[in-house]
C-alpha cells in the first residue's frame, strides 16, 4: 500500500524516504531534527505568512555573511544555541576553569610577546595589570602554555573592525608560561559593547524587545601539551550587562577581580588563575 504525505504522518514520510546506508552519526542527528521541526509546525499551527517570513530572515541572513562577518554564529550565539553546544561538549571535572563562546573576533597569528609587555597599542583607555597562573588540578603550574588574549579598545571595537582606525595587534598577544606558569601582561579595562546589530539578527533582537550588549571582557585561548583547549573569557563584574549577555557567555566563575591600584604604572589590576584539566 502506497503511503502519501499526510499532517499526521509528515515526519515519517520525510524519514522513510532516507536511504538505509546513509552515515549513521548523520542519519541520527536528521531524524531527530525532522521530528522536531515537524513537531515545532504543528504544535504551533504555522501559518504560511509565517513560513515565509522565515524563510526570508534565514535568506538575509545568509546574505549578510562574508569573511569578515558570519550572521548565522550570531543567530546561534544570541539563541544561546552555541552556549549550549559548548557546555554539551566541554565539560570539565570540578576545579577547572570553566569554557564560554570562543567570539567571532579570535586572529590567528597573534605576535608571541614578553612576559610583561603591553598589548594596547592605541594608546586608550584605563590600563589593566592581567596576571595570573596557569596550573593543573592539583595547583602545580603548567609549564610552556600558550595564553593568547585579545579584547576590545576603548571605544567597544576589535582591531579587525577597524582596520583603518586601529593598529595591527592591537589589545592581542600570546605569551608563553615559564616553569612557574606565571602569565603577566598590560591592557586596558575592556568596554561592554553591542554585537553587530544592523542585520536580522539584531531585528530580531529589537522585536524580542532584547538589548544587544555583551559585558565587559577579555578573551583568553589557554592551549598546553596533555592538556584541554581552554577557551574563555573573564568578566568585569560590575558591568550593567552582566546579567543579561546577549550571547548568555557569563558564567559566574568567570567573574574577576578588577581592584583599583593607588600607586604603579597600572590603574587596574585583575588576578586570575586558569586551571587546565587533562586530556
Amino acid at each position: 500500500m502506497i503511503s502519501y504525505f499526510s499532517e499526521e504522518s509528515s515526519a515519517e514520510a520525510v524519514i522513510g524516504r532516507m536511504s538505509k546506508d546513509v552515515n549513521p552519526r548523520l542519519a541520527e542527528v536528521m531524524i531527530c531534527l525532522i521530528k522536531h521541526l515537524h513537531a515545532f509546525a504543528k504544535k504551533t499551527r504555522l501559518t504560511q505568512e509565517e513560513w515565509e517570513y522565515g524563510i526570508d530572515f534565514l535568506t538575509k541572513t545568509g546574505q549578510i555573511c562574508s569573511a569578515e562577518r558570519q550572521e548565522f554564529i550570531l543567530l546561534s550565539d544570541t539563541l544561546g544555541f552555541s552556549m549550549l553546544v559548548d557546555a554539551i561538549n566541554n565539560c570539565r571535572p570540578q576545579g577547572a576553569t570553566e569554557n564560554t563562546v570562543f567570539g567571532p573576533f579570535h586572529v590567528a597569528g597573534a605576535p608571541v610577546r614578553q612576559m610583561g609587555d603591553n598589548i594596547n597599542l592605541d594608546g586608550r583607555g584605563e590600563s589593566c595589570l592581567f596576571e595570573g597562573r596557569v596550573i593543573d588540578l592539583d595547583g602545580n603550574p603548567i609549564q610552556g602554555a600558550f595564553v593568547d588574549v585579545w579584547s576590545d579598545n576603548a571605544e567597544g571595537f576589535y582591531d579587525v573592525q577597524q582596520p583603518d582606525i586601529q593598529p595591527k595587534w592591537n589589545n592581542r598577544g600570546v605569551f608563553v608560561t615559564g616553569a612557574n606558569g606565571v602569565y603577566r601582561f598590560t591592557g586596558i579595562i575592556p568596554v561592554s559593547y553591542p554585537i553587530p546589530n544592523d542585520g536580522p539578527v539584531g531585528q530580531m533582537l529589537g522585536h524580542l524587545g532584547r538589548h544587544p550588549y555583551r559585558p565587559a571582557h577579555m578573551h583568553y585561548l589557554v592551549t598546553a601539551d596533555g592538556y584541554q583547549k581552554l577557551v574563555t573569557h573573564i568578566f568585569v563584574g560590575n558591568d550593567p550587562y552582566i546579567e543579561s549577555d546577549a550571547v548568555f557567555g557569563v558564567k559566574e566563575t568567570l567573574i574577576a577581580p578588577f581592584e583599583p591600584i593607588c600607586e604603579g604604572p597600572t590603574l587596574w589590576r585583575a588576578p586570575f588563575d586558569f586551571v587546565l584539566a587533562k586530556n
